[in-house]
């Protein structure tokens, strides 16, 4: 036993050596070193302006003038029509929406001079108002995102906008296209990953949608559905990861969750661009497309629940899942909904369409005012695809309801299935006297109709 100790005590000696502690120090002053810098860097994603685009009055469209210009061109029969004008009628789009000039010649224009044309228009105006805003050198951004599903030409649109304002040679450019209406979002994710990576950056992500190449001018009414509900508009977005310019940025990028289902058939062929019979090419809309955004809201609340519920609220939807599975309550009753409101006190619900704002209150459980912001994007400026939540949050902006403190979330779909989600804190006073793309009209928001209907 003590031949045991004495050997022990000896391999401790040993061990314990002024060298040993010496390097053992060294280490964990280095540990605590690194624990130190990576928690008190810069580890933020800043939002620190952004802007949308506002087409001038000459391009409106109202319900009587896209009537009589579908007659006139003779592209539709009387049956396609007489569709169009009722689901136009009862699709919560008012007459201030625009399409591009082409759109309004008869028979409608579409060639890749024209949708370039409407391209450059839309971003050259919104990447020009961003930076002479902030006066920022064109030279200074260091990531360039842009995205446009049905548009992808070469040169690229990134080089299109490079090209414009003179962005230096190094600059990290990217255009994503064929990501349908959560492209936006999407944009902002891969910002945000590329920011992460690259230190002391500036990023600028441009969303639109161009409207020119695609109208549809066959008889399926389930490619119909675009020609009516989808209007010309783009934003432009500017983000850092750069510490000093936390004091300037309007929001701070909280959580971001992206959800593809696409491995499902029916979810994948939801939106799907296709020739029909005739061969006249068009963005087909199915019946299940609800069923489908509903499914995909779900799976990507299941992964966001957890960011942003308090404890309480998970617990008990956890126990309704646990009971529902386990004891097998009547079906009626179903799995209880979390309350996102205990969290957030913002909503921007992708504009789709009238159908898709209540389908989705409804899944959330939210009220009429919570999805005030997308009615009234949707009256005033129609389905803009990937830059609609950006517009809601430019509403919510101009009728001084964001305060310091304020999260928002906004919630993005698009072809594929996509479902993505953004949570932004607001970390600064938002003057809504600043002039932006709902100035002239704010006052006139939110109209009685989109309100109850």
């Amino acid at each position: 036993m003590e031949t045991t100790l004495l050997r022990s005590s000896s391999f401790l000696a040993a061990e314990l050596s002024p060298i040993f502690l010496t390097n053992f120090l060294a280490t964990t002053v280095l540990v605590i070193a690194a624990a130190l810098y990576f928690h008190f860097r810069s580890k933020g994603i800043y939002l620190i302006d952004f802007t949308c685009y506002l087409p001038p009055d000459s391009l409106r469209v109202p319900t009587s003038n896209f009537i009589e210009h579908i007659e006139i061109s003779g592209m539709h029969d009387r049956e396609s029509v007489d569709f169009q004008t009722k689901v136009l009628e009862r699709s919560g789009i008012g007459a201030e929406s625009c399409m591009p000039i082409t759109v309004h010649e008869i028979p409608p224009y579409s060639s890749l001079k024209a949708t370039r044309n409407e391209t450059e228009t839309v971003l050259f105006t919104i990447v020009k108002d961003l930076l002479s805003k902030h006066k920022i050198n064109p030279k200074s951004i260091d990531i360039l995102v842009s995205n446009c599903s049905l548009f992808s030409p070469t040169p690229s649109i990134t080089s299109m906008v490079i090209n414009k304002f003179g962005f230096r040679s190094n600059i990290k450019s990217i255009n994503l296209s064929g990501m349908g209406c959560s492209a936006g979002i999407l944009s902002i994710s891969l910002a945000k990953d590329l920011l992460k990576v690259h230190k002391n950056c500036l990023a600028l992500v441009l969303s639109m949608e161009a409207v020119t190449p695609n109208g549809y001018g066959g008889r399926m009414k389930s490619m119909l559905l675009p020609n009516i509900l989808f209007r010309m508009g783009g934003a432009a977005i500017l983000l850092s990861n750069r510490k000093q310019d936390k004091r300037i940025a309007k929001y701070e990028l909280q959580h971001l969750v992206r959800t593809h289902i696409g491995s499902d058939d029916e979810a994948y062929q939801s939106v799907f661009q296709q020739p029909d019979e005739a061969g006249h090419v068009g963005v087909s809309l199915s019946r299940a497309l609800l069923r489908v955004a509903t499914k995909a809201l779900r799976s990507n609340m299941s992964e966001l629940g957890p960011l942003v519920l308090p404890y309480s609220v998970q617990l008990r939807y956890a126990w309704s899942v646990i009971c529902k599975k386990l004891w097998f309550l009547p079906s009626q009753k179903g799995i209880y909904v979390p309350n996102f409101k205990k969290a957030l006190e913002h909503f921007c619900i992708h504009a789709g369409g009238r159908a898709v704002i209540d389908g989705i209150e409804d899944s959330l459980k939210l009220h009429k005012e919570d999805g005030e912001a997308s009615r009234m994007t949707l009256h005033r400026f129609g389905n803009t695809s990937s830059s609609s939540v950006w517009y809601e949050l430019c509403y919510l902006e101009a009728k001084g309801r964001l305060k310091k403190g304020n999260r928002v979330w906004q919630i993005a779909f698009g072809s594929g299935f996509k479902c993505n989600s953004a949570i932004w804190k607001c970390i600064s006073d938002i003057d809504p006297t600043k002039r932006n793309a709902w100035s002239d009209c704010i006052h006139f928001y939110p109209t009685q109709n989109d309100t109850l209907n």
